[in-house]
């Protein structure tokens, strides 16, 4: 049986424009399913909706198989982890993380144990006696972690918890939040902008924009066949390079700009039709061997050292592309390069719908994943 499952599901504050426009998804239980998308896109009212904070407009939720479309919030057995750590200043860290079991009747002794199980497992021991405004960012989100941990309650919803930490206190947290929701079998539902974040936490993952399911899938399914360019772009980091693409004689032309060679052998692999929209991963960019027929000139535009990598920007037509190469490549802006495009690592979309036609016959480092 689904954890929550939603059958077409609409949102509407005015009756005229819809938030949220037939949502459609089952959780199964004990799964870390991540809601995806850019701000305004209905990623945390279709979160709001299913912890009863605001009402359905039409459509079904379902929370263990009985409808709660009008279901309390209280009844509804879970608990939520907000952005801003919702800590009552006031109060020590130990009575926020016990806040609220007074209210269900938990017996104190039950209490002492959770509290201690649960402060040992984030480690906030030395802290119970302390007020939020002495814990640091991390520390505070430890402590909404607690709460929710101490609560028991099989089902966690988590609205953009991270994204008020630095950089490595987020990546932290997340091997941190992931941890937990495996050792107590939790059914996590989590919303965030960061696609990094979904892809690195998720089991599955909805792509949502303009209130509307985008894609639904694992995160190397959203990578590898994304339904449409929003996905593509949207979906990895550096994002996925797309351009406009049509056939000619010689071969590819991108962006009226650059002419890519096309081998026989490619060209019997390629959609039907004579124009595209194309996407290509930074990865599948590769630097061209000196002497080699199938070069592609390009100039550079910029670089971007990351140490273990170098990321190379460079022009075709109007579009800046990316290409991804292991290493430290010493490259100038304004220097001339030689690189190598397969079509058979191209992505394919169709022109006018932006609906994928054909995903990538060759994925770097796939073969490996699967050997």
């Amino acid at each position: 049986m689904s954890k929550i499952e939603l059958r077409d599901l609409t949102k509407s504050y005015d009756g005229k424009v819809n938030i949220l426009e037939k949502i459609n998804l089952e959780v199964e239980e004990g799964e870390f399913y991540v809601l995806v998308g850019p701000s305004g896109c209905g990623k945390s009212t279709l979160l709001r909706v299913i912890a009863g904070l605001e009402k359905i407009t039409d459509g079904t939720l379902k929370i263990d198989g009985k409808t709660a479309n009008h279901m309390l919030p209280k009844d509804r057995s879970l608990s939520m982890v907000f952005q801003n750590y919702a800590l009552y200043p006031h109060m020590t860290v130990k009575d926020n993380i016990l806040f609220g079991l007074d209210v269900k009747k938990v017996p104190k002794e039950e209490q002492k144990r959770r509290l201690a199980e649960a402060a040992e497992m984030l480690g906030l021991t030395p802290y119970l006696k302390r007020k939020p405004r002495e814990l640091s960012g991390g520390q505070r989100q430890r402590v909404a972690l607690a709460r929710s941990v101490c609560s028991q309650a099989p089902l966690c919803l988590m609205d953009e918890p991270l994204s008020n930490l630095d950089a490595k206190l987020r990546g932290q947290m997340r091997t941190e939040i992931r941890r937990l929701q495996k050792k107590l079998g939790l059914t996590v539902i989590y919303v965030t902008h960061d696609q990094v974040e979904a892809m690195t936490m998720g089991d599955r993952i909805m792509v949502l924009q303009g209130g509307k399911i985008q894609q639904t899938g694992t995160p190397l399914e959203l990578y590898n066949e994304p339904a449409n360019t929003f996905v593509a772009g949207f979906i990895g980091s550096p994002q996925m390079n797309l351009a406009r693409a049509r056939m000619t004689d010689m071969g590819l032309i991108l962006n009226d700009s650059l002419l890519m060679p096309v081998s026989e052998e490619e060209r019997g692999r390629l959609p039907q039709g004579g124009r595209w929209q194309i996407g290509v991963r930074a990865e599948q960019i590769e630097l061209a061997a000196a002497g080699d027929p199938l070069a592609i000139p390009v100039r550079v535009v910029n670089t971007e050292m990351m140490g273990n990598e170098t990321q190379v920007l460079f022009e075709v037509g109007k579009e800046l592309f990316t290409a991804r190469w292991t290493g430290q490549y010493l490259i100038e802006a304004g220097q001339d390069l030689t690189i190598r495009l397969s079509a058979d690592s191209f992505h394919f979309f169709d022109e006018a719908s932006g609906m994928l036609t054909r995903a990538a016959l060759q994925i770097k480092g796939h073969a490996a994943l699967t050997a």
